[in-house]
């Protein structure tokens, strides 16, 4: 990228992009998104969705070639995670920040709450979904929550699968919010593009838990100086050490023969 494409503008930046192991991921920053989730809720159009993607996301991609095509259909897939940001800054986008999911959706919800857009939250635990929703009401008065589904941890059957598609296209819903966990919700937004009529998808994996206060964030300089991946594993060694440390590691082995010129991703 040149000394133009760095003086661009949020919006001429939105189309930029980056490529990270056979994954295209979109230059933008949180503002640039909003703005174009507003962009597709104005439209009413065909329905979009957005892929915030990392280190973990980016390493499944590797490993199932379907899953790297989902990501790089995705109408966005935004860079959740500091080596992204890192890997922007060494080809010449400066990012400044990550895109973290949980900020996304209450940065979108705070700064749009007068739209009186209508928000759907998909997935989580049953508990913390419903409880997720009285948070956004309690911080955000005004907000429209036109609904909360948490599915079971198994396919949903055809009864199921059409009861909620039913469900979510007679609310009129401006944005729906999955968190279903990467590659779970990804794959999940991909399936259902062309079945619902919502402008907008966003996957936020563990947001939800966040937001509503049901697990610890990691401090604002452990997320912002790439340590978060560290304070998450001390905290649920057991459930994480895999995503963290096999995939972390696999994720640098294969970005350093990539830099070096000895791996070529499809």
């Amino acid at each position: 990228m040149n000394r133009t494409d760095l003086d661009a503008t949020p919006d001429q930046r939105a189309n930029a992009k980056f490529r990270v192991l056979g994954v295209n991921v979109d230059a933008v920053q949180i503002p640039e998104v909003i703005a174009r989730m507003e962009s597709w809720i104005a439209e009413r159009g065909a329905s979009h969705f957005i892929a915030v993607t990392g280190m973990h996301g980016v390493t499944e991609a590797q490993r199932d070639p379907g899953f790297k095509r989902i990501l790089n259909g995705a109408d966005l897939a935004v860079p959740d995670g500091m080596p992204l940001v890192w890997l922007a800054r060494r080809r010449g986008i400066q990012l400044e920040r990550r895109v973290y999911g949980p900020e996304l959706m209450t940065d979108f919800c705070g700064q749009t709450v007068a739209k009186s857009y209508r928000h759907f939250l998909y997935g989580g635990d049953p508990v913390v979904a419903g409880h997720l929703a009285t948070v956004l009401q309690e911080r955000f008065p005004g907000i429209l929550i036109a609904g909360v589904y948490s599915p079971p941890f198994r396919p949903l059957t055809e009864a199921e699968e059409t009861e909620i598609t039913n469900r979510l296209n007679h609310n009129s819903i401006d944005v729906l919010w999955v968190a279903l966990g990467c590659p779970r919700q990804e794959r999940w937004m991909h399936v259902h593009r062309d079945k619902l009529r919502v402008p907008v998808m966003v996957g936020v994996g563990a947001a939800f838990d966040f937001i509503a206060g049901a697990k610890k964030q990691a401090p604002r300089w452990m997320r912002e100086c790439g340590l978060e991946w560290l304070f998450r594993l001390l905290q649920e060694p057991r459930r994480l050490w895999r995503r963290y440390l096999v995939y972390g590691s696999e994720f640098a082995f294969r970005v350093i023969l990539e830099q070096l010129g000895l791996h070529r991703p499809d």
